[in-house]
């Protein structure tokens, strides 16, 4: 299996239905008595690194290294080298979204060639879903995924992705567009192996989409700190055994600085939503 959805898939079976995040916020830097510059960045990125070298995903937020300009960029294509070389598949956390031109070199940097290209990277597609042509053709070429926002966990954002157009909700048309585009990938690049395109469905979403049909994963985000349950992966939108990508960053991450701390912090989450994600 050489597609992402393939390989997530290998991935998950074998190290479990978790998505860690690495997330260094100013407080939990200075939690960790790490100062809040390029110096403390990098240190806290080499302990989580160390610390979940056995898991699946992990999901660095791009937005905490952008804030340190050009050395947290350092960092970041650092951190990314380091966990695919443990063997991890890395998810960009960039919600990129544009048009035209700017949307390609947004795929340059984040689904090609680029030191910054991670196994998959996150995507907004609320400037429609074709602006994202260029990213979506771009990860299939170089064998990446992209997960595309269709309802996220903040209230706020069901103002747009709960109205409705035709009969369905935005977020619904979002993930049956990237249905479309997986159901044609299976036909064609990967054969057999779920699809590349993912979506983003919070685990606060109290009317998620339906994603019976999406083919592809589906990134949950929210549990602990923001507020969503464990208990709320159970048939989220009909998801499929083995779909769903629970995402957890400050429930963990608060557990550190020790490595074992933060490893132990992971394993009981991994242990809290395997059985809930695969059935």
């Amino acid at each position: 299996m050489t597609g992402f959805g393939g390989r997530l898939a290998d991935a998950r079976a074998r190290r479990g239905p978790l998505c860690l995040g690495i997330d260094p916020h100013p407080a939990l830097l200075q939690a960790w008595d790490l100062p809040t510059t390029a110096d403390g960045l990098a240190a806290f990125c080499d302990t989580c690194v160390e610390a979940f070298a056995g898991f699946a995903v992990v999901k660095p937020q791009v937005a905490f290294f952008e804030a340190y300009g050009a050395a947290g960029y350092a960092v970041l294509e650092r951190t990314i080298v380091a966990l695919r070389a443990a063997g991890v598949l890395v998810l960009a956390d960039a919600k990129r979204g544009d048009i035209g031109s700017t949307m390609a070199a947004y795929a340059a940097a984040w689904a090609g060639d680029s030191p910054l290209a991670a196994d998959a990277v996150t995507a907004s597609p609320y400037l429609g879903f074709g602006s994202l042509r260029p990213l979506l053709e771009a990860a299939a070429a170089h064998d990446r995924g992209v997960f595309v926002v269709a309802a996220s966990s903040n209230p706020e954002g069901a103002t747009v992705q709960h109205a409705e157009f035709d009969g369905r909700t935005v977020a619904q048309q979002i993930v049956d567009q990237a249905a479309v585009i997986n159901r044609t990938a299976a036909q064609t690049a990967n054969p057999g192996e779920p699809g590349y395109v993912g979506v983003v469905v919070g685990a606060t979403v109290f009317q998620p989409p339906d994603l019976s049909a999406l083919g592809g994963p589906v990134l949950v985000p929210g549990i602990g700190a923001q507020g969503g349950r464990v208990e709320a992966l159970n048939g989220l939108g009909g998801a499929a055994p083995g779909q769903l990508l629970p995402a957890v960053s400050r429930e963990v991450l608060r557990a550190g600085p020790g490595v074992a701390e933060l490893r132990a912090a992971g394993e009981r989450m991994r242990d809290a939503v395997a059985y809930l994600t695969s059935v």
